[in-house]
């Protein structure tokens, strides 16, 4: 994986093997943060970053200048990994939970400007994700949730949709809070 923008463009990451990850693809990826960088101010947005596996989307924020990240996940080696790269790299804005996604999403948290979820594919709880997050009052009034799934499943009839952006077998489906 490679940051496409801010302060450490163009550095490369080379995640273990061992990790249990299908990182964002650059193209999808720079269409996603074209999007965002000219809908948020950056140095004012916490993100929420679910699934986040190599922390790629997490990196790419705070490589831009965001406030402060939230980066979500249950594999141990994921966790481990994305530590070594904020200490590596002195990314004082992201934070490292361990944790499963859905009893995370259950608990009382902050709300976010932006929530990216990339959950495995293979799972059979993506559709449960925006609702938990409508539910739990997880988005600002402004505030988005981009869920990455596989193309074949459709989002559209989930709370707070509004549309979605495919890159080839991914997409990315777009939620505002409900209220």
């Amino acid at each position: 994986m490679r940051i496409i923008g801010g302060r450490l463009k163009g550095i490369r990451f080379n995640a273990p093997e061992s990790l249990p990850v299908r990182p964002t693809t650059d193209m999808a990826k720079e269409a996603l943060f074209n999007i965002l960088y000219n809908t948020y101010d950056f140095e004012n947005c916490n993100v929420l970053d679910l699934f986040c596996g190599t922390g790629n989307i997490s990196i790419e924020f705070a490589s831009r200048g965001i406030k402060q990240v939230t980066a979500v996940d249950k594999h141990s080696g994921c966790v481990y990994w994305v530590k070594s790269i904020i200490e590596k790299h002195k990314l004082q804005e992201i934070e490292v939970q361990k944790a499963d996604v859905f009893k995370f999403l259950e608990q009382p948290q902050q709300a976010y400007q932006i929530i990216f979820a990339d959950p495995p594919y293979n799972i059979p709880g993506i559709p449960l994700i925006p609702g938990l997050v409508m539910k739990n009052n997880l988005l600002t009034d402004n505030g988005l949730l981009i869920v990455e799934h596989p193309s074949l499943l459709k989002l559209n009839d989930q709370p707070g949709y509004t549309e979605t952006r495919r890159y080839g077998n991914s997409s990315f489906s777009f939620f505002e809070k409900t209220h």
